[in-house]
């Protein structure tokens, strides 16, 4: 196969040519089987130097014009196999490497669980006079379950803990439950699983 696409930051085993990436966008969907919007495609693809990112970026924008997907969710910006492009999933997704398949699909869920769980989380920074207040809610749909304050020296200190809040949201609020109503079991619990996860 002729490789007509820049290599720039591609790892070894990465696709070469606009053909492959154009199939790889359209196995994504199809695989996942869930709209998605174009940075988490780019991004699955470009995390794990599968593709360039503008030659991904280029071939996203050419499936949108040649009817292979098409925007699904005007508001934010989500995407979608057409029957043309579920088409191109079907017949040529053999065409791709196992390992450039697998690792594109596992980096699509991983980005998309990011983005429900800093949908479900949300995390807000914002600047005082002492330092920075560091938001943290968890939603129960209708309703905040939990929404925290905490103070942070310093914008360092104050990313760390919105990325380790996302890390396990969940965690967060049984630590809180626990504290609060002094449930010994749930607070060791917490804590086993935080040691755990070092």
């Amino acid at each position: 196969m002729a490789f007509d696409t820049f290599d720039e930051g591609i790892n070894y085993g990465g696709v070469r040519s606009k053909n492959e990436i154009r199939t790889l966008i359209c196995y994504l969907f199809a695989s996942v089987n869930k709209p998605m919007d174009k940075s988490t495609i780019i991004e699955a693809v470009q995390n794990q130097g599968l593709a360039n990112y503008f030659e991904t970026s280029s071939c996203f924008d050419d499936l949108i014009s040649h009817n292979n997907i098409e925007l699904v969710d005007e508001k934010n910006k989500l995407y979608f196999l057409t029957p043309n492009g579920n088409m191109v999933a079907n017949q040529l997704e053999n065409t791709l490497p196992i390992s450039v398949k697998e690792k594109a699909y596992t980096c699509a869920i991983t980005l998309l669980n990011e983005k429900r769980i800093e949908k479900e989380s949300p995390v807000s920074i914002e600047k005082t006079d002492n330092g920075y207040n560091v938001n943290c809610r968890i939603s129960g749909g209708d309703m905040d379950l939990v929404s925290i304050d905490v103070y942070a020296p310093d914008i360092k200190q104050a990313k760390i803990m919105k990325k380790n809040f996302h890390r396990n949201p969940e965690l967060v609020y049984k630590l809180i439950m626990g504290s609060l109503t002094k449930n010994k079991n749930i607070v060791n619990e917490c804590l086993e699983e935080i040691k755990s996860s070092r």
